[in-house]
C-alpha cells in the first residue's frame, strides 16, 4: 500500500501511483470515458492523453445507471483492459466500486477506487474500503452538506486507510439548465476544513460538453487539488453520458489551457517522467 504523505503546510499529498500524486503543488488531472467499452476505445484515450498529459486514467466497468435496463458495463472484462493499457501507457487507473463484493477484485486491477456520488453515505462500503488497501477517491453525495461529506471521509479513515481524496461533481438543485450545480464554495471550504486533497469532476456538474472547460478552469483558480474529466473518441456515440463527454483533441488542448491559470495560483500540471511501453496486446 502506498501511504498518505503530509507536506509541510500539513496537507496530505496521495500516491497513487510511483509516478503520479494528489495534493501538494502538482495538479493530478484524470481523464476518460465515463464507461470503458472495448480494448481500441481505452487504447486510442490512453495514447492520446498520456501525451497531454493527462496523469490518471479513468473509466467505469460496473455502472451504477439510472434505468435497468441501460448498459451496466463490462465488468471484469473491462478491468482486464484497464490494467493492459494502463501497463502500456504507464497510466495509473480510477474506476468505480459500487459494492462490497466488488472490492477485492477491483483492487486487483485498479490503482484508485472510486466511491460515487450514490454510495457516498453507503456506510457498510466506507467501512469495507478502510481494509482496501488503496487510495479512494469520495465524491459528493448529490444533495450531501459539507459536513456530511467529511463524516463519509472519516469513516473511511477510521476503518484505517489514510489516502482518501474528496471529489466535488455538483449537488441537485432547483434549477436544471445544467445537470447539477458545481459548489465550488465548497472546494474553498474544504481546503480550509480538512487536510485531505480536493479535485473537482465539472463534467458531472454541469452534463454540457461546452461548459466543461470554463468550470474546470475556475476549479483550479479556487484551490483544487485537480480535476477529473470525461473524454471519448467519438463523444456523441458514448454509450454513458455522451453529452458531457469532450473529445480527445478537446480534452488535450483544455489540458494546455490549464498550465496558465495553474501557474497563476502557484501550481504547475506535471508532465509524466516514463515514456509509454510497449507491450503485448
Amino acid at each position: 500500500m502506498l501511504h498518505a504523505q503530509t507536506e509541510p503546510d500539513q496537507q496530505t499529498v496521495i500516491q497513487i501511483s510511483d509516478n503520479v500524486k494528489i495534493g501538494g503543488k502538482d495538479l493530478v488531472i484524470i481523464g476518460g470515458p465515463c464507461t470503458v467499452e472495448s480494448m481500441s476505445q481505452m487504447e486510442q484515450v490512453a495514447s492520446h492523453l498520456s501525451i497531454a498529459p493527462v496523469q490518471a486514467l479513468r473509466g467505469g466497468v460496473y455502472k451504477p445507471r439510472t434505468s435497468p435496463y441501460a448498459f451496466q458495463g463490462l465488468g471484469v472484462e473491462g478491468l482486464e483492459i484497464l490494467a493492459k493499457v494502463s501497463q502500456r501507457h504507464n497510466l495509473p487507473v480510477v474506476t468505480e466500486v459500487m459494492a462490497i463484493s466488488q472490492i477485492e477484485t477491483i483492487a486487483a486491477y485498479a490503482d484508485m477506487l472510486q466511491v460515487g456520488s450514490r454510495n457516498m453515505q453507503n456506510f457498510d462500503l466506507l467501512k469495507a474500503l478502510g481494509q482496501a488497501g488503496k487510495p479512494i477517491l469520495l465524491k459528493r453525495g448529490l444533495a450531501a452538506t459539507i459536513e456530511e461529506f467529511l463524516m463519509a471521509a472519516e469513516y473511511i479513515l477510521s476503518h484505517g486507510n489514510p489516502d482518501v481524496v474528496l471529489c466535488e461533481r455538483g449537488i441537485r438543485s432547483f434549477d436544471n439548465y445544467t445537470r447539477n450545480v458545481l459548489d465550488l464554495g465548497a472546494v474553498a471550504a474544504l481546503k480550509q476544513l480538512t487536510h485531505l486533497p480536493v479535485i473537482v469532476d465539472p463534467s458531472h456538474a454541469v452534463g454540457k460538453r461546452e461548459l466543461v472547460a470554463p468550470l474546470a478552469k475556475a476549479a483550479i483558480a479556487c484551490g483544487a487539488d485537480g480535476l477529473i474529466i470525461e473524454c471519448h473518441p467519438e463523444p456523441e456515440k458514448s454509450v454513458s453520458d455522451a453529452r458531457q463527454a469532450l473529445s480527445l483533441e478537446d480534452m488535450v488542448q483544455l489540458v494546455h489551457n490549464l498550465r496558465p491559470v495553474a501557474e497563476a495560483v502557484g501550481r504547475r500540471i506535471p508532465s509524466l517522467k516514463n515514456q509509454p511501453q510497449l507491450i503485448a496486446a
